[in-house]
């Protein structure tokens, strides 16, 4: 396997399909980007094309978005335990129940504002991503209240996509299953991050991998499109596990799978008991699998990026079916258009319409703090006020 340094070259940034972007955009070909991409930025041959293939993606998506249409983000901060790879914001939902209706109240306000300023601003929500955590981890009746009052204060005229998380398989039910489906959602995720029973007590998940096959043939007996995550260099996985993980995980034919390369945390019990984790070589075989495996299977690549401290120094990538890419992944990870975020630890992200301007505003990030500190929410909305009132 290539060594660290030359797998991607001299790009150092999280976002490598910008760099390949902004060279498609100058009129090189694809063959022409690819090699430069090689030649002047020493990225490997197979990173290069990978990067290109994701940046034409893009390209295509931005020229059928306009300038009102956005994103909206829904962060639920609870889960019910955190995985040792982990530095999320999520509070356990058994020690922290009491707090599961006033954060719900929170952020129903906090969502039914946005709706009156969307509608306002002309802006048009045209993906929807419910995140976390994990909010399956809520109770059914917080979950059900949130679902019910994104699908009657958002206007869904506009909408190409609506994913919920259920990241952790041991907390959707039939109930939860069926309520998502009900209130307007058109794909669900579930992250089983492996399907070796040893990792995943390794990684602190109070479930089995038989946990994650009955989530998955729940959610392929409903009309959701499904998307599964998986990580490559978790603690005691080996290649091989890997390999059985990924080709349990294609018996479902998800329309997603996205495969993350373990990214070192602060915070995190890896880090803070310093685990021993897969070494950077044995990470790229997973990743050669991964690539190999999905792209014989008819995925292709839809989206890359870098995190720091990522084992190997590699990537993460989502992988999808012909024309079944997960909109708001390519949204946010490419910054194609504004990301309105809601909720616990959520960041709203203005996009100038030619891509050349960032801002952020954050939410409060854990669920007391986010009850309690309305004056976060409050600057987020002059903020929305200030990007888009002169264009009305």
């Amino acid at each position: 396997m290539i060594a660290e340094k030359t797998v991607w070259g001299t790009l150092s940034g999280i976002r490598p399909a910008k760099v390949a972007a902004k060279l498609l955009k100058s009129g090189k070909s694809t063959e022409e980007t690819v090699e430069t991409l090689k030649n002047e930025y020493h990225v490997a041959s197979d990173r290069a094309k990978k990067c290109t293939l994701t940046a034409q993606k893009a390209i295509i998506l931005r020229e059928t978005l306009d300038p009102r249409d956005v994103a909206l983000y829904i962060g639920i901060p609870f889960c019910k335990t955190r995985c040792a790879y982990c530095s999320f914001v999520s509070n356990n939902v058994e020690r922290s129940f009491k707090l599961a209706e006033p954060f719900t109240d929170t952020l129903i306000k906090e969502l039914r504002e946005t709706a009156k300023m969307t509608e306002r601003l002309g802006l048009r929500v045209i993906a929807i991503y419910m995140g976390g955590g994990t909010p399956t981890a809520l109770p059914d009746e917080n979950l059900e209240k949130i679902l019910k009052n994104v699908q009657e204060t958002i206007d869904f005229a506009y909408l190409r996509e609506y994913t919920v998380e259920a990241g952790r398989p041991d907390t959707l039910t039939k109930t939860n299953l069926e309520l998502i489906s009900k209130h307007g959602a058109s794909r669900i995720c579930i992250n089983p991050q492996t399907m070796a029973d040893e990792v995943l007590t390794a990684i602190g998940r109070n479930h089995t991998a038989e946990d994650i096959l009955k989530a998955a043939r729940q959610i392929k007996q409903t009309n959701l499109a499904l998307n599964m995550d998986i990580i490559a260099g978790l603690p005691t996985d080996t290649a091989k596990n890997f390999a059985e993980t990924l080709d349990k995980v294609l018996k479902f034919d998800p329309e997603n799978i996205t495969v993350h390369t373990l990214s070192l945390k602060k915070g995190s019990r890896i880090m803070v008991n310093n685990e021993d984790i897969p070494s950077g070589k044995v990470v790229g075989e997973m990743l050669d699998y991964a690539a190999e495996r999905l792209e014989n299977r008819d995925y292709e690549p839809y989206y890359i990026y870098r995190q720091s401290y990522i084992s190997g120094g590699f990537e993460n990538t989502g992988w999808s079916k012909a024309d079944r890419e997960c909109l708001y992944n390519m949204c946010m990870m490419e910054e194609l258009c504004s990301v309105l975020a809601v909720g616990g630890g959520g960041v709203t992200k203005f996009v100038s319409e030619d891509g050349s301007k960032i801002e952020r505003e954050f939410n409060a990030k854990y669920p007391l703090e986010y009850i309690n500190r309305t004056d976060k929410i409050e600057k987020k909305f002059a903020k929305m006020e200030e990007n888009y009132a002169l264009s009305i």
